[in-house]
């Protein structure tokens, strides 16, 4: 089943739960990565190391935080894995409870962000300029916004 699949199939669940199935799947895709290239996607998406994970959201005021998490996936083929930098917490997240960075190597071999939103990442089988359609869900039964590739990163469809 695509990571899609999944997320769709869950996306009316709690965000909560969503993230703790998404976390469970994904340790084996974020391994990889070179602790170097771990180390700068976490940095390029704005996560700071706190111990052996990496946080960007401040939430040591409740136990409700998911520290962040790594999920490699091709959105345009060309066989390079784009970095989604995942992290729950309804202290910073509201009801949504999630945010999440997609990121993506640059020439010059440094990670770039190419969106970064509050909601949960849907990967869809449209694309744009050869890369996939992104619809950023939340609570509630939509429609959700969606993202597509305007040659340098993703932006919001009109």
């Amino acid at each position: 089943m695509r990571n899609g699949e999944v997320m769709r199939a869950t996306f009316r669940c709690a965000p909560l739960a969503l993230a703790a199935i998404v976390a469970a799947a994904l340790p084996a895709a974020a391994q990889e990565l070179s602790a170097e290239d771990r180390a700068a996607v976490f940095a390029a998406a704005g996560f700071t190391p706190r111990g052996d994970q990496y946080v960007r959201c401040d939430d040591t005021a409740t136990a409700s935080a998911m520290t962040g998490f790594i999920e490699l996936s091709d959105l345009n083929g060309d066989g390079s894995p784009e970095a989604w930098v995942r992290e729950s917490s309804t202290f910073c997240y509201g009801n949504t409870a999630e945010a999440f960075v997609l990121l993506a190597k640059g020439a010059d071999g440094a990670w770039v962000k190419l969106l970064d939103e509050i909601g949960m990442a849907l990967p869809l089988e449209t694309s744009t300029n050869g890369w996939q359609d992104v619809e950023v869900g939340g609570p509630g039964s939509g429609p959700f916004p969606v993202y597509r590739f305007d040659g340098t990163g993703y932006v919001l469809q009109q």
